[in-house]
């Protein structure tokens, strides 16, 4: 069963593009900051560069451009998208495969209006919609940062696995054109309130927008502010379902305090939710590297948006599903496949651990009404991150092939429908193609098959 089956679920897959002139791959390190370069630099330029590193671990720049084993910013990440695969480009300051000789004008173009050097459109994975609301002072301190604190590496960018005629930019002026809003001038402070704060990082550099919202037909975010419906609201991304930021009880974070939204932010973990998939990462290398500041300012102004259904109610402790795993009289494949794989973690109560093992009573992650993370993480298992603020380390394993298809719709219905949880079914129609999309190992074929 999830060990890890609460939580905000990002993964930037969509939210990672290159902005040199073709795409180079950069899978992602465990390497937060890049070693500065040695040049002379006055207390002003070194408090710019501090700046921009900061900003650029609020923004996960690394995740996305960074290699998994390779060098700081390289490049070379392969992003999967509709189209085909994206690689990622190296953002590294050196002038023969990099941005080093980029100006300031060429940089924030880039940055926050998706067009490279030459000219072309970038692919919309690089969040440059998102960062259109990152104010000039921001970006300036990026470019500084970028140009001075980051260690060149010479590493050529990968072009990119899309077919022709796909692969053609042109037509990404028009996406541009069309969806990309225009990058903001104003460039004056932000007034001293967490909650306008919070917006400007959640809606700009935090990109939270990007796997958060639900997207349309042109793969675009449907709403890149609140709209009081859409904006947040929960999109499928790398096979996860990135959850709903809202304030929804049911599935949402109606019934998360600020003080818990902190703490997942920073420890990757609460009392009673655990990050897991792509939000490991996020957590890792960006939030638990913001202030405590910028981290109760995002708290804070999640916390003023409305649920999408306001007619929702809080659920309701229901202790009947512990009574009767306890006494042996649910004999149902779901009870008795729970009992089997799941019960030793989360136990027969569904409250899980404090901090080790996430509740999965009243969970908001259970009680989604898309069951993609869930039952992504049963047939893969997953991993809490490595943070400071909570250095213990705990995982739980893949039971692709250990559980059929119809095992694992049978324990997730028993899952979201006890202990007060009232979510949908899961059919075992549901986790094959969930299987077949993150490509986990094929069922046992000791049980029959759906």
């Amino acid at each position: 069963m999830a060990v890890l089956s609460s939580a905000v679920v990002a993964g930037a897959a969509w939210a990672a593009y290159a902005f040199a002139q073709e795409p180079a791959s950069a899978p992602r390190v465990e390497t937060q900051v890049a070693q500065p370069q040695a040049a002379a630099a006055s207390d002003a330029d070194k408090a710019l560069i501090e700046k921009g590193r900061y900003l650029a671990a609020a923004a996960d720049c690394i995740a996305c451009h960074t290699a998994k084993g390779g060098k700081p910013f390289a490049g070379g990440l392969g992003i999967d998208s509709p189209i085909g695969k994206i690689y990622s480009t190296n953002i590294t300051p050196d002038k023969t495969t990099g941005i080093g000789d980029y100006t300031f004008q060429d940089f924030d173009n880039a940055v926050r209006r998706g067009v490279a050097k030459n000219g072309s459109s970038l692919y919309p994975a690089m969040p440059y919609v998102s960062y259109a609301k990152v104010k000039p002072s921001d970006v300036k301190a990026l470019y500084a940062y970028f140009m001075r604190g980051v260690q060149p590496v010479e590493q050529a960018n990968k072009p990119t696995d899309i077919v022709w005629p796909l692969s053609m930019r042109w037509p990404l002026r028009f996406w541009r054109m069309t969806f990309a809003p225009d990058a903001i001038t104003d460039d004056s402070p932000l007034p001293n309130d967490p909650i306008v704060r919070g917006r400007y990082l959640v809606e700009g550099l935090a990109h939270c927008s990007a796997c958060h919202t639900p997207r349309g037909v042109g793969l675009q975010e449907k709403s890149l502010t609140d709209d009081g419906h859409t904006f947040l609201s929960g999109g499928v991304i790398d096979g996860y379902l990135a959850k709903n930021l809202r304030g929804d009880s049911k599935d949402g974070l109606g019934t998360w305090s600020e003080a818990d939204i902190v703490a997942f932010l920073k420890g990757g973990r609460t009392a009673h939710s655990a990050a897991f998939g792509g939000m490991t990462e996020v957590v890792e290398n960006s939030t638990q590297h913001m202030s405590d500041a910028d981290l109760a300012a995002i708290a804070a102004y999640l916390k003023t948006l409305k649920p999408v259904d306001t007619a929702g109610s809080a659920l309701t402790a229901n202790p009947a599903a512990a009574a009767a795993l306890r006494a042996g009289t649910d004999r149902s494949n779901g009870a008795l496949t729970f009992l089997d794989n799941c019960a030793a973690c989360h136990r027969t109560s569904g409250v899980g651990y404090s901090e080790t093992f996430p509740a999965l009573a009243l969970s908001s992650a259970v009680n989604s009404d898309d069951p993609t993370s869930l039952i992504h993480l049963v047939l893969q298992g997953g991993e809490m991150p490595w943070t400071k603020a909570a250095p213990t380390h705990y995982g739980m394993p893949g039971f692709a092939d250990r559980l059929t298809n119809r095992d694992i719709a049978d324990v997730l219905t028993f899952v979201r429908s006890s202990w007060g949880n009232h979510a949908p079914a899961v059919t075992a129609d549901q986790v094959a193609k969930v299987r077949g999309a993150v490509k986990a190992p094929a069922q046992p074929t000791r049980a029959e098959n759906p």
